[in-house]
C-alpha cells in the first residue's frame, strides 16, 4: 500500500483528505506544520505529498525546497490564494502540480491518481539514460549534465528536456507536451508548457550546446533540433 503525506495546518481539511486517500487505497500520514512535514517525510518516505503553502514553522515552499534536495517524490502544492506568482514559484522549486482552495477532495484524488499512473507508466516503459554530444540525461535519477557538469533543473524541466531530446527533431505541440508530461487528467493549460520552456532555456542559455537546441516552431510548438553542421 502506498503512503501519502498530507501536510496542512487546517485539521478539518487534513482529515477530509485523509478519508478520501484511504478510499483510494493510500495510507495517509498527516502533518500540521512544516517541521512535522519534514519529519514525516524522512520517517515514512511517502509516495506522493499534498503540501499546503501556508503552514506554521516552515511554509510549504520551504518544505518543497528541502525535499527536492533529496527526492523527486511527486508534490502537489495546495494554496489558499490563486495568484500566479505562488503557482509559478511552486512549479519553479519543483512541485508537480498545484491546487487552489476551496477545492473538491475528489478532484485532488483525481490529480493524485493521474500523477501515480504517469509514474507507473514511465517506470515500465522508459530506458533511463539519454546521451547526445555533450548532453546526458538520467531520467531515473533526474540528473542532467552538459560537458560532465551537473545542470540544476526542476523535475518538470528535466522531463520536458527528456521528452524532446529522446524524440530527436520531432515537433511537439504544447498540448502534446502537456499530455505527455502532466498527463491527460491535468487541469492546467498550455501556458504552463511555455513558462517551463522559457525557464529551461534560460538555465541552458550560457552552456555549451552548439550541436543542439530547443527550437520554437512558430504556430506549432517545440522540438529538440540537431545542428548537423556543428557535429
Amino acid at each position: 500500500m502506498s503512503n501519502i503525506l498530507i501536510a496542512d495546518d487546517n485539521k478539518q481539511i487534513a482529515s477530509i483528505l485523509s478519508e478520501y486517500a484511504k478510499k483510494e487505497g493510500f495510507t495517509p500520514i498527516v502533518a500540521y506544520d512544516g517541521n512535522e512535514a519534514m519529519e514525516a517525510f524522512y520517517k515514512h518516505n511517502p509516495d506522493i505529498i499534498l503540501l499546503d503553502v501556508m503552514m506554521p514553522e516552515i511554509d510549504g515552499f520551504g518544505v518543497c525546497r528541502e525535499i527536492r534536495k533529496n527526492s523527486n517524490v511527486p508534490i502537489i502544492m495546495i494554496t489558499a490564494r490563486g495568484e500566479d506568482f505562488e503557482r509559478i514559484m511552486g512549479l519553479d522549486i519543483g512541485a508537480d502540480d498545484y491546487i487552489v482552495k476551496p477545492f473538491s477532495p475528489a478532484e485532488v484524488m483525481a490529480r493524485v491518481r493521474a500523477i501515480m499512473r504517469r509514474i507507473s507508466n514511465d517506470d515500465n516503459s522508459k530506458q533511463h539514460i539519454f546521451t547526445f554530444d555533450n548532453l546526458k540525461i538520467n531520467i531515473n535519477d533526474y540528473i542532467v549534465t552538459i560537458d560532465n557538469k551537473n545542470v540544476s533543473l526542476t523535475k518538470k524541466e528535466i522531463e520536458i528536456l527528456w521528452t524532446l531530446a529522446t524524440n530527436n527533431n520531432k515537433t511537439f505541440t504544447r498540448d502534446n507536451l502537456l499530455n505527455s508530461i502532466w498527463g491527460y487528467d491535468y487541469y492546467g493549460d498550455s501556458r504552463t508548457v511555455d513558462s517551463h520552456i522559457k525557464r529551461l532555456r534560460a538555465k541552458l542559455e550560457n552552456l555549451s550546446k552548439k550541436s543542439w537546441e530547443i527550437k520554437t516552431i512558430w504556430g506549432i510548438g517545440y522540438k529538440f533540433e540537431v545542428n548537423i553542421d556543428e557535429k
